[in-house]
């Protein structure tokens, strides 16, 4: 059975490829409807509006003698007055046979003079194209008012398609990616476009089904307390008790005489007038029904109406606007509602844009669904060339299909680990074995029996820890019975950096339970340095020989796989993979802000990259490249004896020597010394011996440049370093809160870099990694965000994000030395506190205080109250020092909760953890 979301978008975009085209042309002739008079004075100047004069304008009897003298005995039925200075006056003639509507001309307020439109009759045409379609009136309003239901549908449904995760953030509703291409770019625009009309397609549906079925009609205006139109009619059909039509040949001399008896009646009622509409009946005995609009009309059918009797000018009616009720005053707003015009310039503004834009709504739903359908058929032709391969290469199956089949088992943090599992799966089936993929987070021991084989890619966290999500897994098998796993066949690829001391801890540890427990190795564990490529071809040729194939492809994109996983570079690893890392790019230093002034631990700097375009959400990490100091790199030329200007080839780009060290690890000074030896050998060796006084010739100059590139074939380039950003895109820039590290042979490479040896305005080389370990939740539920220094860059950006979303239930504990000195962001802290979105906040400060307490202390006190959050669902967010406050939180929390309960959250995505 389909889902409710699959159900709501096929009715999408069923609606949207059948009436869509429909639609398209409504919206178009609605727009061009939206500034009708505005086209008509353009192609008419002087018609409607004539420039003002010093002198009185024609009351309506005069305009009428002055009609009657070009048009003779032709009966007015309505006559549309202006009291703005050079407003012309509408007279609209009583139709003749066979017409809808009659004639109208336009007549000069002081000179009488009479002229039409230009362009009228195709505006006509227009407004029966956007009404009915340009069918008969009786057809057209079921078929139009059937389209507004249509479109009524497609809001609602795509409301429901494209509701986010984070409701209640306006930007993610509201704000277009430009940068997106394709699918993506079709969809955020069509998406988001839809989000900014839909209120206002709304708006035009359903008032237009007010005017499109009479049922709808009948029942608002019963609702209202109007009576029935049907009555309205036969009272209006009935014929008069005494009088009778006005004979052709006093029609001019009677209808002046009660024209003037009437207006003047009218303008005795009505000095604030600004419009005046007068319809004359054609029973002389019959009352001139007058609708008119006041000076403070809030809309152009906020109309008051009155009745005159022609013969004596008497008033029998006047009915005010203010004086309907609420419910008869809101069906008034209707036309303006719909025209935009009860909003002024920007509501026909808006309105005529939301016309506009229909056409953009049918060619990207176009485009989208064409695309999918392609996608759908390349799919289906793959699964097709699949089934056959497999067919072909497959050996036979046993009887059970899990039997049959290679299970992918994966532990990540940062997610690098899955990313290789998920490229290992493909590969495996491309190559005819059935395979799938699943976390260890989500299996026992005793699962992985169920599979012909297991494939195992393991990351370690932290001092060669299991990540945090496998420490429930890693419990159940140091708890299983010898002997448990002795069915099991498997292979295992751990990854790590050997610049860490327990490389690979959790994939070798793995590696030896699961032997011990029986467990068969398939070939032995492959580990995996900092992404090194040739383990990885190792492991692909190993899965290769298990498929019986000689090459698969796909597993190892290139060298820096950045499959690191293990502790070090943020103990979350490092991730160069196109879907969790950007492209290294460029940014400018703009700010540089030392928090902590006087305070006994390191300084405390917020620092600032322009970040133009980035993207990003919580808990994601900024990957950067730092630099030697310029002073360092010169000392070392000194020492080496090498011209820092030479040009040299570093990897495939072309650089000064002094560029290459900068962005390299500074050879050991013993090699410094051994280039200028080699330097000045060299330089001699090129001086000519047929003569002791001959000038060197220009191969002597080539003796350093020879040098400096041999030095710069030596060069291995710096690390990245990382850091979690403290910031949202709409904060407008990377912000990040460094630690300033210093070392005996001075400052640390990466802080000293971003916190004093690059200046402002100078480029950084970073990239956006994403950090799923630390990613925000999907669930709308309570959070607890724990950490100390420099980690509250993370839970900055988490609470921000949750600040945005609407999301108050948040719970802070924030260590650091001393309230005077380290008081980092206070300002901050104390604006969520009062808005409300810091329910609970401890800030434990270690030196304040007769006795040192750390937020672990802090957090065992509050042991009732952190359970009763737990109970409540809520998330937990460590961010800081893995040494001290990371470690002693999860000690409190084991103590709190538990092991096994603390085990099974991180193994649900409940516990997080973003530490170095």
């Amino acid at each position: 059975m389909p889902g409710w979301r699959q159900v709501w978008f096929q009715l999408h975009w069923l609606v949207g490829i059948t009436g869509g085209t429909l639609l398209m042309v409504i919206g178009l002739s609605g727009a061009l409807l939206s500034f009708r008079e505005e086209c008509l004075d353009l192609l008419n100047p002087g018609v409607r509006q004539v420039a003002p004069r010093a002198e009185p304008v024609l009351a309506p009897a005069q305009v009428a003698a002055a009609v009657a003298r070009v048009h003779g005995a032709r009966r007015i039925s309505t006559m549309m007055v202006y009291a703005e200075p050079g407003a012309a006056t509408r007279v609209i003639f009583a139709p003749l046979p066979g017409q809808r509507r009659g004639e109208s001309i336009y007549v000069d307020p002081y000179s009488g003079a009479a002229q039409t439109l230009r362009g009228h009759e195709a505006f006509e045409w227009i407004e029966a194209l956007h009404r009915w379609l340009l069918l008969p009136r009786e057809t057209g309003d079921p078929v139009t008012g059937t389209l507004a239901l249509l479109l009524i549908g497609m809001a609602a449904s795509g409301l429901y398609l494209r509701w986010p995760r984070r409701a209640l953030s306006w930007r993610t509703w509201l704000t277009f990616d430009p940068a997106l291409r394709g699918r993506p770019f079709l969809w955020n625009l069509h998406a988001v476009l839809g989000t900014w009309v839909l209120p206002l397609y709304l708006v035009l549906a359903g008032t237009g089904l007010y005017w499109s079925f009479d049922i709808v009609r009948d029942s608002l205006e019963s609702w209202a307390g109007r009576p029935p139109r049907a009555a309205m009619n036969h009272a209006a059909a009935k014929p008069a008790a005494k009088g009778a039509d006005m004979p052709a040949g006093m029609a001019h001399a009677t209808g002046t005489a009660t024209l003037a008896l009437a207006w003047d009646s009218f303008l005795g009622k009505a000095p604030d007038w600004r419009m005046a509409s007068l319809r004359i009946s054609e029973k002389a005995a019959q009352p001139i029904q007058i609708s008119w609009l006041g000076a403070a009309a809030p809309h152009e059918q906020a109309r008051n109406r009155m009745s005159v009797l022609a013969a004596s000018g008497t008033i029998t009616q006047d009915k005010r606007y203010a004086d309907l009720n609420v419910r008869d005053r809101f069906l008034t707003t209707f036309y303006p509602l719909h025209m935009g015009t009860y909003f002024g310039l920007p509501g026909r503004l808006a309105m005529m844009l939301a016309g506009l834009a229909m056409p953009l709504f049918g060619i990207t739903g176009w485009m989208l669904y064409l695309g999918r359908r392609k996608l759908k058929r390349a799919a289906r032709a793959e699964r097709a060339l699949l089934a056959d391969t497999a067919t072909a290469t497959a050996s036979p199956a046993p009887a059970g299909a899990t039997a049959a089949t290679t299970l992918l088992a994966y532990a990540s943090q940062s997610g690098s680990a899955e990313r290789l599992a998920l490229r290992s799966a493909a590969a495996l089936r491309q190559a005819g074995a059935a395979a799938t993929v699943q976390s260890l987070d989500r299996l026992a021991p005793s699962d992985l029996l169920g599979y012909a084989r297991v494939l195992l890619v393991a990351s370690s966290f932290g001092e060669g820890e299991p990540p945090d999500g496998t420490r429930r897994f890693a419990r159940l098998l140091k708890q299983a019975d010898a002997a448990s796993l002795s069915g099991l066949r498997f292979g295992l690829l751990a990854l790590g950096d050997r610049h860490y001391s327990d490389f690979c801890g959790f994939g070798r540890a793995l590696d030896q339970r699961l032997r011990a427990l029986g467990a068969k190795q398939l070939f032995p564990a492959i580990e995996v340095d900092d992404g090194d490529a040739v383990a990885l071809q190792r492991w692909s040729h190993s899965l290769a020989q298990l498929c019986g194939v000689d090459k698969l492809t796909g597993i190892a994109p290139g060298t820096n796989d950045g499959a690191a996983d293990d502790a070090g570079k943020h103990a979350n690893g490092s991730a160069d993979d196109a879907n969790h890392a950007g492209a290294w790019q460029t940014w400018q230093l703009v700010e540089r802000t030392l928090l902590n002034p006087g305070s006994q631990g390191g300084p405390l700097y917020e620092v600032v990259l322009d970040g133009a375009g980035a993207n990003w959400q919580a808990g994601a990490l900024l990957e950067v490249l730092p630099r030697n100091p310029d002073g360092a790199v010169a000392a070392w030329l000194r020492q080496s004896g090498l011209d820092g200007h030479a040009s040299v080839r570093l990897g495939s780009a072309v650089c000064s020597l002094h560029e290459a060290l900068a962005r390299s690890i500074l050879p050991a000074p013993a090699v410094a010394t051994s280039l200028a030896s080699a330097a000045q050998a060299s330089s001699a060796s090129a001086v000519p011996t047929s003569s002791a006084s001959a000038v060197p010739t220009s191969s002597a100059s080539v003796a350093p440049t020879s040098s400096a590139q041999a030095c710069a074939d030596q060069l291995r380039p710096l690390a990245p370093r990382s850091y979690s950003l403290a910031s949202l895109p709409q904060d407008g820039g990377l912000q990040l809160l460094v630690r300033q590290e210093s070392h005996p042979g001075g400052l640390g490479l990466g802080s000293g870099w971003l916190t004093a040896h690059a200046p402002l305005d100078a480029p950084i080389q970073a990239r956006l990694q994403a950090n799923p370990g630390f990613a925000p939740a999907e669930a709308d539920g309570p959070a607890i965000f724990i950490g100390n220094g420099s980690g509250f860059a993370g839970l900055r950006a988490h609470l921000r994000a949750r600040a945005l979303a609407g999301r108050r239930r948040n719970w802070l504990l924030f260590g650091e030395r001393e309230q005077a000195y380290d008081s980092i962001c206070a300002d901050e802290i104390a604006q969520w506190q009062a808005a409300g979105l810091l329910p609970r906040l401890d800030l434990v400060f270690s030196r304040d205080g007769a006795r040192r307490e750390y937020v672990q202390d802090r957090l065992r006190g509050a042991a009732d109250e952190l359970r009763g959050w737990i109970a409540d669902g809520a998330m937990v967010y460590v961010c800081g020092s893995l040494q001290g406050m990371a470690g002693g939180v999860d000690a409190a929390l084991v103590e709190i909760l538990g092991a096994d309960a603390l085990d099974d959250l991180a193994a649900a995505g409940r516990y997080r953890r973003d530490v170095y």
